[in-house]
């Protein structure tokens, strides 16, 4: 802890205790908690904030590696007050933050190459794995487990194509993107909410296209909350374009690549949750295009 105490002299704090949680230290010190971790400076993402009128964020300073914040106590909500709280307040910071990138022709293609030689290396790596299972005389209970599920997968391969295509379609004729600052690593946890509301965790965070974080949030919450209110109630602040609904629906429908490297049990456990994943996405798809596209 001495590099940590000489960095808190630096600014005239006295450390009277330390306590680590995770990749963080909590420090009691002469002017209350406050918060270490180290990551990389995002003062121009801050900056930029304050800029737009969003400061929902603890005080901070950095130096060297680290981060320096003020220590902020969560108040106890139900989960489903919470988790509305935080679409709201990523709204707002995505309709505060908006403004928009030029892009070519060329730019769009990269994408759209990526993501279906994404969706075919998926395609062509799940088809193997499948021809082996099948070979066998006796299955391990996760080969069997993924070979009763395979179809989900390649059912979501194959509406992912889909959506590619759809998605190159409709930005074909654009020259320009919409850019937020995007948290890019949302979660229930890294949200607290006090007499203010405040977003925690910003190192990953960026300037780019806002469904990232809905990507995120989806990837971290979809089996503990209903996102087609989610959706609905986000875009009632923020209403989404239909190539980035589409590039969200890309982005949930592209299966993990599932490796057989982890104890049967654990296997057993990740491809229940990918499968329930992907069977939950396609259903949000559908429901969200007949409320939002009835004639699709």
């Amino acid at each position: 802890m001495k590099e940590i105490n000489e960095l808190l002299k630096n600014h005239d704090i006295r450390a009277l205790g330390y306590k680590k949680n995770g990749n963080i230290v909590i420090a009691d010190t002469n002017k209350g908690k406050v918060v270490l971790k180290k990551s990389k400076n995002k003062d121009y993402i801050f900056d930029y904030l304050n800029t737009r009128n969003f400061d929902y964020y603890p005080e901070y300073i950095t130096e060297n590696d680290y981060t320096i914040s003020k220590y902020v106590e969560d108040i106890k909500i139900p989960k489903e007050k919470k988790i509305t709280d935080l679409i709201d307040l990523v709204s707002l910071m995505h309709s505060k933050t908006t403004h928009y990138k030029k892009v070519s022709n060329d730019e769009y293609k990269k994408i759209y190459e990526d993501l279906s030689n994404n969706f075919q290396y998926l395609y062509e790596y799940y088809n193997d794995v499948i021809s082996i299972i099948d070979e066998k005389v006796f299955m391990s209970p996760s080969e069997y487990l993924l070979a009763r599920n395979i179809s989900y997968i390649f059912k979501s391969i194959e509406n992912g194509k889909m959506y590619v295509d759809n998605w190159l379609e409709e930005i074909s004729d654009l020259d320009k993107m919409r850019i937020t600052v995007v948290h890019n690593n949302l979660d229930l946890s890294h949200y607290i909410k006090t007499d203010k509301d405040y977003l925690i965790s910003w190192d990953k965070s960026k300037l780019d296209i806002p469904i990232f974080d809905l990507y995120n949030l989806y990837n971290n919450h979809f089996l503990d909350f209903d996102f087609l209110e989610l959706l609905n109630r986000y875009e009632k602040n923020y209403p989404l374009k239909n190539y980035e609904i589409d590039l969200f629906f890309i982005l949930i429908t592209m299966p993990d690549k599932l490796e057989f490297d982890d104890t049967i049990y654990n296997m057993c456990i990740k491809i229940n949750k990918e499968v329930e994943k992907l069977s939950r996405s396609n259903k949000l798809i559908e429901d969200y295009k007949k409320v939002k596209q009835p004639n699709v």
